[in-house]
């Protein structure tokens, strides 16, 4: 069966986010007000074969493991759903 997972990878709370922080520092400039944090992540859509839900999920948790994410500074949610 096809499945699709969204996934979700961020920098760690703890961490600083340089690309965040100058976004947030020149919403100014464009006129865009009242913005306090700005956190920039990866957004991956993978879409692959499995025989179950919980073979996908337990591929993506390997993917996101091991290639992904660097667990050190990144943090990762996701989703799977079956393709349609």
């Amino acid at each position: 069966m096809k499945y699709i997972a969204e996934i979700d990878i961020m920098p760690l709370r703890e961490l600083l986010d340089p690309q965040g922080k100058t976004v947030s520092n020149n919403m100014k400039n464009v006129d865009i007000d009242g913005v306090e944090d700005v956190r920039i992540g990866k957004h991956i859509r993978m879409t692959f074969s499995a025989s179950t839900e919980e073979a996908a999920k337990n591929k993506v948790e390997t993917a996101c493991k091991k290639l992904l994410a660097n667990p050190i500074m990144e943090a990762y949610t996701y989703s799977v759903h079956t393709a349609e």
